[in-house]
Parts: C-alpha cells; sequence; structure tokens
C-alpha cells in the first residue's frame, strides 16, 4: 500500500504569505491547467524514507481525463498499472481485469485534489486544502496543507510546480516521507488505447 501513497504521489521571488493563493494567480493557473482535458506525460518518481539508507526509483506514464481521473503506468523497477477516479483506486492487469485497492488515509484526499487542479475546479480544493502560492503564470508553485486533523496526521503538506503543464509534485507525510515526482514530455494525450479507456471508464 506504500506504493499507490509514491504513486499519487505529481519557483520564483513573487511570495504571496496567506492562508489562500492570490486569486488572480491561482485562477489563471487553473484556467490554464483546466485547457487541456487529456494529458499524457513521462515521469519520474523518487521517495525517501526515514527508515531506509536508499531512496526508491520508478518511472512510467500518466494520463489524465477530465472528468474520468488518472491512470499511472509504472514501467520500471515493475509493472504495475493504477486508476484514480474520484475517491476510488483500482489495479488493472495486462488483460484489464479490474481489481480495487484499499487507499491508505489521506490518499483519497490527494487523489481528488489533483484531479480538481487539472480539471480547474477550485471550489472542491479549497474544500479539502489551505492554499499558498508564489511566482507567476508562466512559473508557479502551489502549496497546500490539510484542513481536516485526521488527513493532517497522516500528510504534511503537497507542493505543486508548474507552467502551461503540472511539472512537478512534492508529497511530505507526517512520518518524514517524501516524494518527488517530476513530468517529462507532457502533451495533450491524443487517442487513448483500448485499456486506458477502460481503466478509465470511457466508451
Amino acid at each position: 500500500m506504500r506504493r499507490l501513497i509514491v504513486l499519487l504521489l505529481l519557483c520564483v521571488s513573487l511570495n504571496l504569505h496567506a492562508q489562500s493563493a492570490s486569486p488572480d494567480l491561482l485562477h489563471t493557473v487553473l484556467g490554464e491547467l483546466s485547457q487541456h482535458t487529456a494529458v499524457r506525460a513521462a515521469f519520474t518518481q523518487q521517495r525517501q524514507n526515514p527508515a531506509l539508507t536508499q531512496p526508491q526509483n520508478s518511472s512510467g506514464e500518466l494520463v489524465f481525463v477530465t472528468g474520468h481521473g488518472m491512470l499511472w503506468q509504472v514501467q520500471q523497477p515493475y509493472q504495475e498499472t493504477l486508476a484514480l477516479t474520484g475517491s476510488k483506486t483500482t489495479r488493472i492487469d495486462a488483460n484489464g481485469n479490474v481489481q480495487p485497492v484499499r487507499s491508505e488515509r489521506g490518499v483519497s484526499q490527494i487523489s481528488q485534489m489533483l484531479q480538481s487542479m487539472l480539471a480547474g475546479q477550485l471550489d472542491a480544493v479549497l474544500r479539502q486544502f489551505n492554499v499558498s502560492a508564489e511566482g507567476t503564470a508562466a512559473q508557479w508553485t502551489l502549496h497546500f496543507t490539510p484542513k481536516q486533523a485526521r488527513v493532517a496526521q497522516v500528510l504534511h503538506g503537497i507542493q505543486l510546480d508548474g507552467g502551461a503543464f503540472l511539472q512537478g509534485i512534492r508529497i511530505d507525510m507526517q512520518d518524514g516521507t517524501q516524494t518527488d515526482i517530476r513530468m517529462t514530455d507532457t502533451r495533450d494525450a491524443g487517442p487513448l488505447t483500448a485499456l486506458e479507456k477502460h481503466a478509465l471508464g470511457l466508451p
């Protein structure tokens, strides 16, 4: 189950010292992200755990489709496909068989926040997180801290950075675990494969 958090796990001088992000900057960022209704990117991921001497690295491809969810396809060092649709997470095998995955505390909130961000849905994000922002529309960084005490017991905070597309996600857990996800070759998704459509509930 720790791998699930890892997968969910994905700056400039202007610093806005407030519990809510600059409305102008935040709306600009969300408006830019929401222009891309289906996005595909390669990702590399590094997870550092205080209990481990070496970081854990993985890489693969992700797909996001507005209104349907996110698909994480890990290719190295193992192969695994996870679909995050709404608050649900499922694992899909090579034959397209779907198996529900039980989420740890905080995973559902992270998943829904990312999906809402990429869809440009500000109200859904602010219900779950306090947000602060820095940067410009061309290069921005957003910081999220959970509002709910039970989530804050597990999740310390999330940082997103990017420009026209989301470029990076950093997730800090209360146990000291840190996950950094960097995205490259981000682009409009183009035609989805049969497996991708099936996993995201598309016809």
